[in-house]
């Protein structure tokens, strides 16, 4: 989905176009960057926990490399989707677990995608600090609102390229109707500037970028 205030920038006819072309060629924000985070896990894998699981497509793809993968989520119809989703695994569990109810340092891989703008930031990554085991990781694939003229910039970007990663990834025009349920959706309200000063007080060290798809993501390897 094409950011509202993004779209303004290249006119109405031209949002037009691009929200036209990005129906016919969908492709998940979210799911691009499994990729990522299957590229950046921890050396040691016991137990991974996915925050804000939604459809269950991340934990699916995390359970061949961890003895263990919780996914939680706190929507109902998520959870049944997850659980759905991961039929065919015998180590996933389904959960609406808190991440504040995790035992100290518990926990080899944290991730977070389109997650973290849902919760308090600070008190989030303060328990992120305390559940990972030395040398864990956190993963997140975030969303932050478009403030300063970089953001501004990335927001164009994304615009420009998101029709063309649709296009590339299915060329073949989508069938109306066929659409997946939505996730619970909350738009951002701290800019990318805002939540870098909080991941860096709490977790120094962490790497923060802007990302195509209105995304940016955080890594962070807690000391061993």
């Amino acid at each position: 989905m094409l950011r509202r205030m993004g779209t303004s920038l290249i006119g109405g006819k031209g949002a037009q176009w691009v929200q036209a072309l990005n129906a016919r060629h969908p492709w998940s924000h979210n799911d691009y960057f499994h990729s990522w985070i299957l590229a950046n896990l921890p050396s040691r894998r016991r137990e991974a926990l996915d925050v804000g699981c939604g459809r269950g497509g991340l934990v699916h793809s995390l359970a061949p490399y961890f003895d263990h993968v919780t996914g939680v989520d706190i929507d109902s119809e998520m959870r049944r989707r997850t659980g759905l989703a991961c039929s065919d695994v015998t180590n996933v569990t389904v959960s609406e677990r808190q991440l504040d109810s995790w035992a100290d340092e518990s926990v080899d891989l944290i991730t977070m995608i389109a997650v973290l703008h849902h919760l308090d930031i600070d008190d989030t990554l303060r328990h992120v600090e305390r559940v990972l085991a030395p040398n864990g990781r956190l993963l997140v694939v975030g969303m932050a609102a478009p403030r300063s003229p970089r953001d501004l910039l990335w927001d164009a970007v994304s615009i420009v390229t998101n029709p063309l990663i649709g296009f590339v990834g299915h060329p073949w025009p989508s069938p109306a109707g066929k659409q997946p349920a939505p996730f619970p959706v909350k738009d951002p309200v701290l800019s990318f500037d805002e939540v870098k000063r909080s991941v860096d007080a709490i977790l120094p060290g962490a790497t923060m970028r802007h990302r195509v798809g209105f995304r940016h993501t955080i890594e962070w390897a807690k000391p061993g």
